[in-house]
């Protein structure tokens, strides 16, 4: 007998996966002038119609279809038919001499059982069980993480190889070379059958011709088995699963193991005779689980071949499993580095009010450059910062922790904007030669509503004004960080009660679809139609104004990550600052403490008159012992009282338990149990010392 290539099966359907239910169903191409029905079910009858190839059966015994097929035969002469044949879907084609197989009647030679409609004929050719072996681990392979790799695998082998599965990974699975502790345990991770009164297309089934022995065992596949199973070491399971090849259900290993893994009541799943497959899931290192291929009784058994495929399909599923584990390993040590290298949660500076957002630039890469980070400073004011590293690897987003890092040493140190800057940029020369990154940073100050700001080439922020007004402010651009030898320049603006500042990184006004310009012209129109719609007295929610922000973006504008910060300014109002300055003399004490009576009779505030001459008194006394110059002392009235205490020394203080023999040192802790909070920063002239009372 002489074979031919099959090209004709070759060729997927369009919409059908060969490993699907559906792809159960042979079909053989629709000649011209003719239906297309199931192989199977025209196997015994003669061609019909003019043009039409004969099946592989009776009348063509033995042969393998021609290479030039139907699709590619010339039609008839009698036949006008334009239409393109559909080719077969890629999955197990009709069998040579499957009518012989058949005897009178309708039953199967071998067994005498009759076949249910609908049902896939058994696999008799090493060609039928290659094709299917092929489209099975292409199915497989399309997943990406667990779950999805473990239905594929279901899917692809219900009901064509088998009519029901059950598969059992090791809990927890073992990520890449890492040694697990403690005993083995299986767990039940996904079963799946052929519906008891369905059949492949969804249609209802016949009755059969005899009936079912055990017709709920495999329709009860979950409730029969146990959930967790420990292999025993030395056990019947373990050698089993070490053994690593695919054994018969009706092998005395298998017949010793089964129970071990179902459990009690399990073994009525697993039908008689060859009829179930107990394959081991190996994976790179080691056994990761175990799945049991099951036929009904009433099907063919499962031939010596069949321990191949078994083996295969369990051999590329461990394998994916083991690949998705560490997919998802690294998935999470991205997620988590992004994660800590962003803030958790923004601060809550007096005067102003923020929002955020965060979007990778696609799920499967999660980490990037871009981060954004608010800053409380001495003086009640706050640092807003929002840059980019160039790239969306690991090492952008470690680079980018680095920046932020060293932009938050140097926020506390108190320097100026363009300083910071330059600080930053000698840091990213140290890191290497090729980190680039821009950066913006901004100094709000609300008790002068006036913010600072220095670029180091990154896109410009847009201010929104209260009655609904937005432009993009002129910053001088500056050079990205890293580039070396560039002086930067920061400018001083006014920062109106009610104005809301918007810092971005570049994905959010740049894309394929458009330059960064037109994007930040987009942004602005943005902001004021926004702005609009809550009327010129009332400005946006800060919340409702950065999701509409980020609904500017179409579906072809992501390409880069997107870090947003808004700023809502509201500031403190003259009435509510209390300023004086004091010589650093033995009377400074007891001046503070009259000038911070009558600042709080001017505020109400007289019920917390005996506690703040106190801590002032304290925190005067300290500043003056070591200053050289005049010591200064600010009230401010917000939702709580703070009072700041500033001197020339930058040595900051240190809270001690004094000794009973002490005459002094019990300053600080006054401080510290009678304040709500308290702290010291140190500036570039010297240091504040601060503390915050409660109003009520």
């Amino acid at each position: 007998m002489t074979e031919h290539p099959t090209s004709s099966y070759e060729r997927p359907q369009p919409g059908a996966d060969p490993a699907e239910a559906r792809g159960a169903l042979l079909r053989t191409p629709k000649p011209n002038g003719t239906s297309a029905l199931p192989a199977q079910a025209r196997a015994d009858g003669p061609p019909s119609g003019p043009g039409t190839t004969a099946p592989c059966g009776k009348g063509n015994k033995g042969k393998e279809p021609p290479v030039n097929g139907p699709e590619h035969s010339q039609p008839a002469t009698t036949e006008t038919d334009t239409h393109r044949p559909r080719p077969a879907p890629e999955a197990i084609p009709p069998q040579p001499g499957a009518e012989e197989e058949k005897a009178p009647g309708g039953q199967e030679r071998r067994t005498g059982r009759g076949l249910p409609p609908g049902r896939p004929m058994p696999m008799r050719r090493d060609g039928d069980r290659l094709r299917f072996v092929g489209a099975a681990t292409r199915r497989i392979a399309r997943g990406i993480d667990l779950d999805e790799i473990v239905m594929g695998l279901c899917r692809a082998t219900v009901p064509t190889f088998s009519d029901a599965i059950l598969v059992y990974l090791r809990d927890p699975l073992p990520v890449g070379d890492e040694r697990p502790t403690g005993p083995v345990v299986l767990r039940l991770r996904r079963t799946d059958r052929i519906p008891d009164e369905r059949d492949t297309e969804g249609l209802l089934l016949p009755p059969f011709p005899e009936p079912e022995p055990e017709p709920s065992a495999l329709s009860e596949l979950s409730s029969l088995t146990t959930e967790l199973c420990e292999v025993r070491p030395g056990g019947a399971l373990n050698e089993v699963l070490r053994g690593v090849r695919p054994v018969f259900a009706d092998a005395p290993a298998a017949r010793a193991a089964l129970p071990e893994l179902l459990g009690e009541g399990g073994e009525a799943v697993v039908p008689g005779g060859q009829h179930a497959i107990l394959a081991p899931l190996r994976g790179r290192r080691r056994v990761i689980g175990a799945a049991l291929f099951l036929r009904r009784p009433e099907r063919l058994a499962f031939e010596a071949d069949d321990l191949l495929v078994a083996a295969q399909l369990a051999t590329h599923s461990a394998l994916g499993i083991d690949k998705a584990v560490l997919y998802g390993r690294e998935a999470y040590i991205a997620d988590e580095l992004q994660r800590t290298m962003l803030p958790e949660t923004l601060p809550r500076p007096t005067g102003v009010r923020l929002a955020s957002r965060y979007l990778p630039a696609a799920e499967t890469a999660r980490v990037g450059g871009d981060w954004y980070d608010a800053i409380p400073l001495p003086g009640s004011r706050v640092a807003l910062v929002v840059g980019d590293v160039m790239g969306h690897s690991m090492t952008s987003a470690a680079i980018m922790g680095q920046l932020r890092t060293t932009a938050q040493t140097l926020a506390g140190l108190d320097l100026p904007p363009q300083e910071v800057l330059h600080h930053l940029d000698e840091q990213a020369q140290r890191l290497g030669t090729d980190r680039m990154a821009t950066c913006l940073y901004a100094v709000y100050d609300p008790v002068t509503h006036r913010i600072t700001i220095a670029n180091a080439g990154h896109p410009p922020p847009v201010l929104l004004h209260l009655g609904g007004r937005a432009e993009v402010l002129r910053v001088p651009p500056g050079a990205p960080i890293g580039v070396g030898g560039v002086d930067f320049e920061a400018v001083e603006l006014d920062a109106p009660a009610g104005a809301t500042l918007l810092l971005y990184t570049d994905g959010l006004v740049e894309s394929r679809l458009r330059d960064v310009w037109t994007g930040i012209e987009q942004l602005r129109e943005r902001l004021a139609a926004t702005a609009q719609l809550t009327g010129p007295d009332h400005p946006p929610p800060l919340e409702a104004l950065c999701d509409e922000v980020l609904d500017m973006l179409g579906p072809g504008d992501r390409d880069d990550d997107i870090a947003l910060l808004a700023a809502r300014f509201d500031g403190i109002a003259p009435s509510d600052v209390a300023y004086w300055t004091l010589d650093p003399e033995e009377t400074a004490p007891g001046q503070a403490r009259r000038l911070a009576r009558r600042a709080l009779a001017r505020w109400d505030l007289e019920e917390l008159t005996d506690l703040v001459e106190l801590l002032v008194s304290e925190v005067v006394t300290n500043a003056v012992r070591y200053a050289s110059r005049p010591v200064t002392l600010r009230l401010l009235r917000t939702d709580v009282l703070r009072c700041e205490v500033g001197d020339d020394v930058p040595q900051l203080p240190r809270l001690r338990q004094a000794r009973a023999t002490d005459e002094g040192g019990r300053g600080l802790y006054l401080v510290n149990r009678l304040a709500r909070r308290w702290g010291a920063t140190r500036l570039s002239t010297g240091k504040v010392v601060w503390f915050e009372l409660n109003r009520a």
